[in-house]
């Protein structure tokens, strides 16, 4: 009988996630009771700092320590003509991003956030940029249109550089991504997570023209083609992984990899739009656990983000027909968050305040 060759999951994608404090919530519930306003007046502000409880284990949580990694990498359907920029502007915009320039930098000072830039291997090199940890797992990945998009080691390399990413004693993780022709890999992942076909997950990206979006669709339709059989009759969790190497890109394997470590460590994580969405549903499929500790930023206005939050019953913060990634969605929702906490913290009491 023939052996498989088929290397096994990486053990620690599967160990369970932290546990949820339940009495931590109640006690956080009660003090919202006492607070000088109407029951339920602040809606989901109430509700994060529930959450918050339950994640920290205490009944007035804080946040110390915010920590955002943006991953970036390039793709190899960027061949087949579906984004409107050409390659070499993921690794300027690795650069942009260590120097602080770019959008979501911006934010995260703003928030006092700790930024990460990662490169896993753009067609530039970055080795000489300031501030980027270059992992260089390959130049890109291959066009999913012609063969799998990355091996299955590189691919455990990849979710193990998002897991590594993690900083110490953080309270809060945002995970951002960057790469050319990022949306058509994330759009054939979604696909064929959810069985869908490209003409209802395929959206502009950074803008292209009827062709691009007509390329774009092309693509992921080729791909689902070529591959299918590839995870055909496995279990959710090694489909998943299967998907992933067949379509997926090595940042958005790194965004699947550190929502799954967050979790497993106590970490909320605070996801973007669509790219990162298609992340956090991988990292859901792979570890149903993750769900517990995922927050969505905002509604992108690319076309498949609606569905993808629907199959997460994801109810976003922000809706602000923002498109860019990056995480600069995330980062929008962090101080909703922030004031969130404050508001629990710091509201008097109906009986410090001498109300009846």
């Amino acid at each position: 009988m023939k052996q498989s060759t088929q290397m096994p999951d990486p053990v620690w994608l599967h160990e369970p996630v932290a546990h949820v404090d339940a009495e931590a919530r109640m006690a956080a519930e009660a003090r919202q009771a006492q607070l000088t306003k109407p029951p339920g007046s602040l809606g989901r502000l109430e509700q994060l700092a529930v959450d918050f409880a339950g994640w920290q284990g205490r009944s007035v949580p804080v946040i110390d320590r915010i920590g955002l990694s943006v991953f970036a990498a390039d793709h190899g359907v960027a061949g087949q003509s579906v984004s409107a920029f050409p390659q070499s502007v993921t690794a300027q915009m690795v650069a942009n991003f260590a120097a602080g320039g770019a959008a979501v930098a911006v934010l995260a000072r703003r928030a006092g956030a700790d930024m990460t830039v990662m490169n896993l291997g753009t067609v530039s090199a970055t080795a000489h940029v300031p501030g980027v940890i270059n992992h260089d797992l390959a130049p890109g990945t291959a066009d999913f249109t012609e063969a799998p998009a990355m091996s299955q080691a590189t691919l455990a390399e990849a979710l193990a550089a998002g897991a590594h990413s993690l900083m110490p004693a953080l309270s809060l993780f945002v995970g951002g991504e960057m790469g050319i022709a990022n949306t058509t890999s994330a759009a054939a992942v979604y696909a064929a997570l959810a069985g869908r076909d490209a003409a209802a997950v395929v959206g502009r990206g950074t803008g292209v023209n009827d062709a691009g979006l007509a390329a774009k669709r092309a693509a992921v339709d080729r791909g689902l083609n070529r591959h299918a059989a590839a995870w055909a009759g496995q279990d959710e969790a090694r489909a998943t992984l299967t998907i992933l190497r067949c379509l997926g890109g090595l940042e958005i394997a790194a965004l699947a990899g550190a929502y799954i470590a967050a979790a497993q460590r106590g970490i909320p994580s605070v996801v973007d739009g669509f790219i990162a969405s298609v992340a956090a549903l991988a990292a859901v499929r792979i570890n149903p656990g993750v769900a517990d500790w995922l927050i969505y930023g905002h509604r992108s206005a690319e076309a498949g983000h609606a569905p993808v939050l629907a199959d997460l019953n994801a109810h976003p913060l922000l809706d602000l027909d923002m498109r860019l990634g990056e995480g600069s969605g995330a980062m929008m929702a962090v101080p909703v968050i922030q004031n969130a906490l404050a508001l629990h913290a710091d509201m008097a009491t109906f009986a410090e305040a001498g109300l009846a």
